[in-house]
Order: C-alpha cells, then sequence, then structure tokens
C-alpha cells in the first residue's frame, strides 16, 4: 500500500480524525518543550536575540520535504494525490504581512498561542480569542472581500511546477538555504549576545 494512505483509502473520515488528533496533541506538546509556548521567546527572533524559531521550523520543514522527496522517488508517496491548498498570490501575501505584523506584536502565531493558551497563560488566552473573534468577523464581512479573497488565482501550484526547476534540484536549494539560515542564525545571537533582553529565563512570563 502506498501513501497518501486516506487518499488511498486505507482508512476513512472518522479514523483521520483520530489521527489528525493524535498528531496535533504531539505537536503541542514537542512546541512547549521547546519553548515556544512563552510569547517573549517567540518575540525574540525578530530582534536577532533568540533564534530558535527560526531554526526549529526550519528543521521541521527540511526533514519533512526530504523525507516526503525521497519517499516519492521509490515510489511510497504518491505527490499527486497529496492535497495543496490553491495559490492566489494577492490575498495570501496580505494575509501573510497581517500574520507577522501580529506575530511581532504579541509574539504568537496562531499554533503558539494555542499552546500557551492550553498551559494558562494570559497573553495566549487572549490571542485564542483574537483568532475566534478575527474568524467571526471574517465571516460576517466576506461578501465585502470575496473578490479580493478570489483575486489572482494560480490554482494548486509548487514553487517547481511554476519555475521549471526539478524537483531535486530545488530541494538542494532549499537545504542549502537552510544551511545558509543557521549559520547567520548563530551568526546573529552572537552578534546580540548580552544585550539587554537577550537572555530569557526560562519560566520568566510564568
Amino acid at each position: 500500500m502506498n501513501a497518501p494512505f486516506f487518499k488511498y483509502g486505507l482508512f476513512g473520515d472518522n479514523v483521520s480524525l483520530i489521527i489528525a488528533f493524535v498528531i496535533g496533541i504531539g505537536f503541542g506538546f514537542f512546541l512547549e518543550r521547546a519553548g515556544f509556548g512563552n510569547g517573549k521567546k517567540l518575540a525574540m527572533q525578530f530582534y536577532f536575540r533568540d533564534m530558535s524559531v527560526l531554526k526549529v521550523m526550519f528543521t521541521a520543514i527540511v526533514t519533512a520535504m526530504l523525507g516526503v522527496y525521497y519517499l516519492s522517488v521509490i515510489g511510497f508517496i504518491d505527490l499527486s494525490l497529496v492535497y495543496l491548498v490553491p495559490t492566489n498570490i494577492l490575498p495570501q501575501a496580505i494575509g501573510g504581512l497581517i500574520l507577522g505584523f501580529g506575530f511581532v506584536i504579541g509574539g504568537y502565531c496562531p499554533g503558539t498561542s494555542c499552546v500557551s493558551a492550553a498551559t494558562g497563560k494570559k497573553d495566549g488566552i487572549v490571542y485564542v480569542i483574537g483568532v475566534f473573534l478575527g474568524i467571526l468577523v471574517f465571516d460576517e464581512f466576506f461578501p465585502l472581500v470575496k473578490g479580493l479573497y478570489n483575486a489572482t488565482p494560480m490554482g494548486q501550484l509548487t514553487i517547481a511546477q511554476w519555475s521549471n526547476i526539478p524537483y531535486g534540484l530545488l530541494v538542494f536549494a532549499v537545504v542549502l538555504m537552510a544551511i545558509g539560515g543557521f549559520i547567520a542564525a548563530e551568526w546573529a545571537e552572537k552578534k546580540n549576545a548580552g544585550k539587554e533582553g537577550s537572555v530569557i529565563p526560562e519560566r520568566m512570563d510564568k
């Protein structure tokens, strides 16, 4: 049996929800253990004082990318059956900027805010409430922004398809980019070591 298992009918909707729940719990657990339930620690990456988020997330992205690519090469995964979110450049760019501003200002993204709220941190709880309020407001005003929401459609598109670069070459380029990012992150942390606010106690926001 090849993957993706759900597309090939190895299990149904109910089992997929259980699997998603277990994976979600595990993801949240490891985020918390990595210290990503601390908004101050997360915000420090934007001041180049603690680049843990970049290093951990980039490691996860590269690991998943390499795993999926090589599993597809040996024929275990059929990439044509892996779901891709359709690309709409303009609205997704605007959404990314809004998310980025929120991340810089408060130190949380949606996932890390849930982790923070689950451990009882007040700022995380406020962020989660904000997420639900934002969803509600967006839903109510959707008819007004529907045109923007559906603007610049490009379908289910990957960078390799868009650029006509072979998947293997693109994977290699991303790995090199990750290595460069890690080196730059280490340099930034050392350069900013000792500056005010660069050292964050493990539970300073408890």
